[in-house]
This record gives structure tokens, sequence and C-alpha cells, in this order.
């Protein structure tokens, strides 16, 4: 057997890097990891001003600048002690160093390109010997470093200019290989929408012979905002298309210098909105299970965007669940999309199979772990189907296997669906809060299942927009000889 790709936990995103400061932001990336465990995370806004890193100053007539770790410590403090590594974005522009005043989102990070490159390289190679020097130049190489965010979108980079995105790149790629030529540098970093951007990347670093360790992008399948206060509606095409944008870096590339090299996806959701209620449902866990199945055949790394709901692009959100892009909502409550990746992290490593509904992975000790999902209608999740049958037959150790059985759907854990019948309280009292707590945990249901032949029969039958995980451990009956569990309110001797 072959092992299981977990490319889908090797990234997670989040908001922008100073919101680590915070005790909620703190609070939900501990949960995320002790119950999933991603290896890295990705955020916006390094640069930004309110990570208060470049501090230019005017000493005796002269313009100075002082770098200033006090945040960026902290953040990364945050991070590694709850086991997770940045993936660096070099972003956004500090406004000290900005050429203009264009920025995007609420919070205002600078989307205009150096007013110097030699002071944009300055404050790289100061960054990264900062944090070779506090944590170490071992750790330091394990950290991704990409450049930019969605450079050919006119909100994120001035005017999508692509020769001035490619000059910020040669000139961060130097930055970065001059302080260690062992750092993992790459982009572009691109929204889907023009896929030629990347080619016309790969051909400029290949002709400059510029650094790059690995190539970027990002996927989304969901169509143009229809807006209503504090929210969108969008339409959404399958989720294969997410598969499709997984896959094209390594057709656009292949046979060309830039072919081998790793693919990460450093943004992925379905909708591109954090404002879209459709990533609060189980609908969205059911949707986006086949992608997290077979995404790790097509790239290195696909990063769910993002782990919590602490997230401003738009604001400061007006109701707990308001369709964020979060695993989690504020103050913790578990969304069903948090349960499919915790389900993934309690699948046992080795490959057996993969259908359209469903994944099986196996163990040595003969531990079966087997994830299925219902199929969706991606145009109107009403007209999914109501129940849905996954008949499998496995190899499996005998005589007998316990089987728990974890499940999430439009009722059972679904703190969403409890939500709404609640009244849908823009602010819920702590008792809410910990009833919706209650209502997000997945039902149980456990039993034994006889081995035949070598062999498992197991019938699965999935409700509308149900995630399940079945967990089946060989039974070792350690039963007394004298113990019969009919006696348990008899005193008759045997």
């Amino acid at each position: 057997m072959s092992r299981f790709p977990t490319a889908w936990r090797e990234c997670v995103g989040t908001g922008r890097m100073e919101l680590a400061l915070r005790r909620d932001h703190q609070d939900s990336l501990a949960l995320v990891q002790r119950e999933i465990g991603f290896r890295h995370i990705r955020g916006h806004g390094l640069f930004s001003d309110g990570m208060g890193i470049h501090r230019p100053f005017v000493y005796a007539g002269q313009r100075h600048v002082r770098h200033s770790f006090t945040y960026l410590d902290q953040v990364v403090d945050a991070y590694l002690e709850q086991g997770i590594r940045p993936f660096l974005e070099l972003g956004f522009m500090p406004s000290g160093l900005a050429s203009g005043d264009q920025t995007v989102f609420w919070w205002g990070g600078n989307v205009t390109p150096p007013a110097s490159h030699t002071e944009w390289a300055d404050l790289i190679g100061a960054t990264l010997r900062h944090l070779i020097s506090r944590y170490g130049i071992d750790e330091v190489r394990e950290w991704p470093i990409e450049v930019w965010n969605e450079p050919n979108l006119p909100q994120f980079w001035q005017d999508a200019d692509a020769d001035a995105y490619h000059h910020l790149y040669e000139v961060s790629a130097h930055a970065v290989k001059d302080v260690d030529a062992s750092l993992q540098v790459g982009g572009p970093a691109i929204s889907p929408g023009d896929d030629k951007w990347l080619e016309t990347f790969a051909a400029f670093v290949s002709r400059h012979d510029v650094p790059i360790d690995f190539v970027s992008r990002h996927a989304y399948t969901s169509g143009p905002a229809r807006h209503v206060p504090f929210g969108v509606h969008q339409s959404l095409a399958p989720a294969s298309a997410l598969l499709d944008q997984f896959a094209l870096p390594r057709k656009q590339l292949a046979g060309t210098p830039l072919g081998g090299l790793p693919v990460h996806i450093t943004e992925f959701n379905s909708s591109y909105r954090p404002d879209n209620p459709v990533h609060d449902t189980a609908f969205h866990a059911a949707y986006l299970a086949p992608v997290l199945a077979g995404g790790g055949d097509l790239c290195d790394s696909f990063a769910y965007w993002t782990f919590s709901d602490m997230f401003e692009e738009e604001g400061v959100p007006t109701a707990l669940f308001h369709g964020g892009f979060g695993l989690l909502t504020h103050r913790q409550i578990k969304k069903p999309i948090f349960h499919l990746y915790a389900f993934l992290a309690r699948l046992a490593p080795e490959f057996v199979s993969r259908g359209p509904d469903h994944l099986i992975t196996a163990d040595d000790s003969g531990r079966i772990t087997v994830l299925a999902w219902a199929p969706v209608d991606h145009t109107d999740a009403a007209n999914s189907p109501a129940t849905h049958h996954v008949l499998l037959s496995v190899p499996a150790p005998g005589p007998a296997l316990f089987l728990l059985r974890s499940s999430v759907d439009d009722e059972r854990g679904n703190a969403w669906s409890a939500w709404r019948e609640m009244g849908r309280p823009h602010s819920p009292s702590p008792r809410q809060v910990d009833m919706l707590r209650e209502a997000a945990e997945p039902a149980r249901v456990h039993r034994s299942v006889q081995v035949t032949d070598g062999r498992v029969e197991i019938e699965i039958v999935l409700a509308r927009h149900e995630v399940t995980l079945l967990e089946l451990t060989p039974v070792v009956d350690e039963t007394p000889p004298w113990w019969n569990d009919s006696r348990l309110v008899s005193g008759e001797e045997p």
C-alpha cells in the first residue's frame, strides 16, 4: 500500500498576521492544531503597517529606517508554540515605502510598488536575518517564502502590471537568496481567471535566471457576487473545477525549466468572499470532500482559506455566523467543514482505495478508516439527493471489528442549523454559545461488525449533505468466561 497524500494539511490560511496577537485567534488555532494539526500557516500583511516592521524616521536631517520586530516575534512565537510554521507572504507595502496610496481591504493593505526597490530588498533581508537569529537557520529553511498576493488582480497590485510584478519578484528572490541560498522562495500567487500569467512569469524567471523554488496559485469556484446587506450570494461551479485548477500549474509548466518544481495552492475555497453563507453549511463540507480526498494527487499543498472567522477584509463581522471563510466561527464553534478536516486527521495513513463518494485507508494494526460523503447539487443545494447509499467490501482481519461512525449533515453536527433555529442571534448569550458548541459536535454511533472470508461488508446510508467517518478496529475479546450480560439484574446462580 502507498501512503495517502497529506497535501491537505501542509498549509492553512489565516487573516492578516497581526490577528495572531488576539486571544480568540490563539484559542482557535490551539483547537485546530489539537484536532487537525496543520503544518504551515499563511496570512497577509507581514509588511503592512499593522505589524510595525518598517519604521522610517528622520534624524539630523537624514532619513533612516528602523526595522522593528516587536509584533512579528509574538506572532511567530504563537505559531510555533502550536506546532505550526509560517508560510511567509512578502506583502503588502508599508506606507513609508509605498509609491502610491492605493489600498485593499477594510484594514488598508497598500498594493503599490515600492518607491525604492533597494529599500524593499533591505526590508526583506533584515526581516529574514532577524528570524534566523531568533529561530535558527534550520528552522527558517522550512518556511516557504511567497512574493506578494494575487498580483494579476488590480485590487491587489497596482494596475495588475505584470512587468512591475516581475521586477518585484526578481528583487525579492535575490534578497531572500542573499540571506541564505537554501531559503525557499516562489510565486506568483495568482488568482484564478488569467491563467496566462503563470506562463509569462515562468518565461521571465527562466529567461533572466531568477531564483525560484516553488510555484503558487489560488483556486476558487464561485461566480460574481450578488450583494445583500452584510452578505452575498454566488453561483458555484462543480467542485471538480477546483481539482482542475490544482492540476493546471503542472500542465502549464511541463517541459519548461520550472516543470519539476513543487506546486503550492496557497488559497482555496468555494467562494472568494468572506461573507457567503455557503461556508457555514454542511453542503460546503460535502462539496469539498472529494477535493480533499483527491487534491494531493495534483499538487504539493492546498491551503484552505481560512482556519478561523477572525478575518476583517470586509470589516468586523456583524454576526456570529456571517458566511466567514473559517473552519471555526469566533468563539471556536466548529462548522461542518471543520469536521471534514478533523475526520481526515483521524484517517489511517495507508491508501487502500478511493471512489467518487468515499476514501478508504488502513494501517498495519488492522485498523480501517472510511471517509464517505453524499453527492451535492452545486446549482441548488435543496436538490441534492435526500439519501445516498455506499456499498463497500473491504479486506479485514477477523473475526470481528468495532465500528465507530461520526457524522455531520444538515441537522447533525451543524451549529449553523441550530443558530438559525435560535432566530439567528447576532450576539448569542454565553448559554447560547454553549448550546451551539454542543450542537456542533458530530453524531456518533457504534456497533460490532463480523468479518467473513477475510472481508467486511459495509453499507453506508448517507443523509443529504452528510460527511461521515467510519473507524473499524479489530476486536480482541477479553470477556471472562464466567460473565453473562443477560444476568445483569439477576441474582440467580449460573
